[in-house]
This record gives structure tokens, sequence and C-alpha cells, in this order.
């Protein structure tokens, strides 16, 4: 692949949305990743937010590129000029929803291809909105996600908490 997009929301980023990214940098000559800015949401993070954090994840890969995005996947993967969409399995239901999102895509962008990566193993339980809820009720969040994600996770729940 000569370049290709692995959108998300990434709120926040975890040790699986990393395994991805840091899979498909092998994959491409240039990876970006796509931060949703989903106005219909109440993220924990601002986009802002989001990009800087895995801006700062992502610093040592040095084909990937980190933008925010908003409206259609499709029109964001033509505005790159990228060839392909990135998106992570981690089940049965991901892929009966991703299959659907891939097919519709392909209809109005037929050059676009998408990749599916499943993920390993041991994050194919994980997701940010399980992290968001454990680190509501003050749980342990390391596990999950990386020491400097965590502890702006904290923080945000804390401020949510006054």
């Amino acid at each position: 692949m000569r370049k290709a997009v692995y959108p998300g929301s990434f709120d926040p980023v975890t040790f699986g949305h990393l395994d991805i990214i840091e899979r498909s940098a092998k994959m491409s000559d240039h990876l970006i990743i796509g931060v949703l800015n989903n106005n219909s949401k109440t993220p924990l993070f601002s986009v802002e937010e989001r990009v800087n954090m895995l801006k700062s994840l992502t610093k040592d890969l040095p084909n990937v590129e980190v933008k925010s995005f908003g409206g259609l996947l499709v029109d964001f993967v033509r505005a790159n000029q990228a060839d392909a969409v990135i998106r992570g399995l981690r089940a049965v239901t991901d892929f009966e929803y991703e299959l659907q999102i891939a097919q519709t895509n392909r209809v109005m962008a037929p050059e676009i291809d998408t990749v599916f990566l499943t993920t390993n193993l041991k994050y194919s339980y994980l997701s940010s909105s399980i992290v968001k809820e454990i680190a509501a009720y003050g749980g342990e969040i390391n596990t999950f996600v990386p020491a400097c994600v965590a502890e702006r996770v904290m923080k945000k729940m804390e401020d949510r908490m006054k």
C-alpha cells in the first residue's frame, strides 16, 4: 500500500489502537491516522487533545501522520490521496459492522480499498468505551492504555466529578 488511512475516534487511544497503527505503518509507505471529530457524540477528549496524544505516541514512526477530520471518511481519504482504509477487528460482531461500512464506502468510492487487520489476541476485548467505564469507577487502566494517556483519562474523570 502506498498511502493508507486508519480512522477512529481514539477516545482514548488504547494499546489495541497502537498495535494496529504499528502494524499498518509497516505495511504502508505513509499512514494517516484520521481522528474523527463527531459532533453527535460527547467525547472525553477534544479532537485536538486526541490528535496531540496520537502525535506524541507515534513520534517514532516516521511514516505516520495524524490529522483530524469530520464528515465522510471517503472524502477524507480522497482529499489525502490515499489508496486504502485500515480497520481493526476484535470479534465477529466487529466484522459484521465493518463489512457493511466497507461495502458502502466501496459503492461511494470504488477506488478505495478497505483492509481489515485482526487485533492481537491480548487486546481482543479492549475498547475505548471499556477504558472510560473502568476509569469512571476509579479502576486501574494502565494495562489498557499508555501511562501518559492513563494520567490524562484519570484527570478528566476527576474534573468531571467536581
